[in-house]
């Protein structure tokens, strides 16, 4: 961040810079945290001058900084500082890992990112399994969509967690999975702001600018919330990136809402997030219409009912708070959508409207469905790297719904259609890795569902902010605009689109669309530098910004 001693205006030449006002530009000048000019080489030649620094890009690409519509900060530092267990390829790859922990001399031994669906032995650890291998270390370790977890035999004993809803032999879900989770998650104050230091900090080295918090009682205990925005954008003298939050608490009156919307310092974006509906599918705790295609007894699990949906609705609706939930299968949908319905018979149509509710997740919707969102004016936050993930032929998705598994996470129906789409990682589900998102968009596992590279950039841009009610003018590099950025150090530069009709990886300066990176080259982006507001977030190494 500008100092006494430093220049409040920068100029950024020699490079590219995505903006809306030039898709030529190659220069961008920033005075006092705000967009003074986009423009030509030429022309940044007669900007230099006393008072003003200049970085030289070379060939850098500078873009709007990325915003995560869906994350959860504590967790991410946590899963940061905890096994990576995403890499295991079987049931003896985990357990190994579990071993090694212990010989290490761990008395807790905490893992993230499994997926049992890709194992040859197709099953989860035993809580048995777990104690031997964890030597009589106390075992949590969450599945990769975090709703679901197993656990040792030792750390089930001392939690009582036999006879708690959603115990089977170390694996647990639903009340089962909250005790074991609220247990491992007992963080003194300081612990609790290392772990979201380490997450904000992180996430500004993947060149986002803002993550949206998606806080809940049962994720964790109110005073996550308040620490985290306690932290009021800075760590000590180092800047972090915003903290967009949301508070998933059900209500049922319109003082509950006027009563948390007061809390939290009044720093709300509305009651949504993970207020959930139902499940996983990876854990098969999603609502689905139809049996689950492994498990035809099986239809998951619904955590509210139709009356708890229309109630929050109502409630906020009638104090124009954003409202929102959980919801990933389509029985899970048909509630919500039942909810809405109720809401607006009750308030009216425009007013469902003007609260700008939000979902989480979305992943099986039907057009019936999708033309009902836009009905009612509701916007989605998708999470594309689920099905670069899970979606592909023999995954996850394919064991779980079978041939439905074509009518999931569908981005280009949703965007066609009129729906407010912003993207996210839904960390530490999936990694902090914006360009990774905009890839699963361009590569999705059904064709018919791509988008182009430039849609998916501004659902995880422009569109986020938009979602959580921010100025229209964040989200883009244009005069007036907060200088809310990221560098990148890239490869090549192209215009990209799924339509297989033409060029998919055209570079033709004909069409004045401005350029993002190639994403099918040997090396990913890599972030620069991050800047929100003019304060910057994160340099890397060598930078000459730095």
């Amino acid at each position: 961040m500008p100092t006494p001693e430093d220049p409040t205006t920068v100029l950024y030449r020699n490079g590219s810079v995505y903006s809306p006002a030039d898709p030529f530009a190659t220069a961008m000048l920033i005075d006092r945290g705000v967009v003074a000019w986009v423009g030509s080489e030429h022309a940044a030649a007669n900007l230099t001058g006393p008072g003003v620094r200049t970085v030289d890009l070379d060939g850098a690409l500078i873009t709007p900084g990325f915003v995560d519509a869906h994350a959860h900060t504590t967790e991410t530092g946590i899963a940061l500082g905890s096994i990576d267990l995403t890499a295991c390829r079987s049931l003896g790859e985990l357990l190994q890992a579990v071993g090694d922990a212990a010989a290490s001399g761990a008395s807790t031994i905490l893992g993230f990112g499994w997926d049992e669906s890709q194992w040859p032995e197709k099953r989860v650890p035993t809580a048995a399994e777990l104690d031997r291998a964890g030597d009589g270390a106390l075992v949590y370790l969450v599945r990769a969509d975090i709703h679901s977890a197993v656990v040792s035999g030792s750390l089930a004993a001392g939690l009582g967690l036999a006879g708690v809803d959603g115990w089977s032999d170390g694996f647990v879900v639903r009340a089962a999975h909250e005790a074991a989770r609220r247990a491992t998650r007992s963080l003194t104050p300081d612990q609790r702001r290392s772990y979201q230091h380490a997450a904000l900090l992180h996430a500004a080295s993947r060149g986002y600018v803002a993550v949206t918090e998606m806080a809940a009682p049962h994720i964790a205990p109110r005073e996550d919330l308040e620490s985290l925005l306690s932290i009021d954008g800075s760590a000590g003298d180092v800047p972090l990136p915003e903290v967009i939050p949301y508070w998933a608490q059900l209500t049922r009156t319109r003082e509950d809402v006027r009563g948390f919307m007061e809390g939290f310092g009044g720093r709300l974006a509305g009651l949504a997030g993970d207020l959930n509906v139902d499940g996983s599918i990876g854990s098969r705790t999603a609502a689905l219409r139809a049996p689950y295609s492994d498990d035809p007894r099986s239809t998951g699990t619904l955590y509210l009912s139709e009356d708890d949906v229309a109630a929050h609705l109502l409630a906020t609706t009638a104090e124009t708070v954003q409202a929102g939930f959980h919801v990933i299968g389509d029985a899970g949908l048909d509630v919500v959508l039942r909810g809405l319905e109720a809401t607006a018979a009750e308030l009216g149509i425009e007013e469902v409207r003007r609260a700008r509710h939000r979902l989480e997740h979305v992943e099986l919707a039907d057009d019936a469905a999708i033309g009902a969102l836009v009905h009612y004016g509701v916007a989605v936050s998708g999470q594309p790297v689920f099905d670069a993930l899970w979606g592909h032929d023999g995954g996850l998705y394919d064991q779980r719904l079978g041939e439905r598994r074509s009518g999931m996470n569908r981005f280009a129906s949703l965007l066609s259609a009129g729906v407010l789409v912003a993207l996210g990682s839904d960390s530490p589900v999936t990694p902090l890795d914006p360009w990774a998102s905009v890839r699963a968009c361009l590569q999705h596992s059904n064709p018919a569902e791509n988008i182009s590279a430039r849609a998916a950039f501004i659902a995880h841009t422009r569109a986020s902010w938009r979602l959580s009610g921010r100025s229209p003018m964040m989200g883009q590099l244009a005069p007036g605009a907060p200088a809310s950025f990221a560098v990148w150090k890239v490869d090549e530069l192209m215009v990209q689109t799924p339509d297989n009709r033409v060029q998919s990886w055209s570079t033709d300066p004909r069409a004045g669309t401005p350029l993002l990176p190639a994403l099918d080259t040997e090396n990913a982006p890599l972030c620069l530098e991050t800047v929100h507001d003019g304060h910057r977030l994160y340099v890397a190494e060598g930078f000459l910004a730095a």
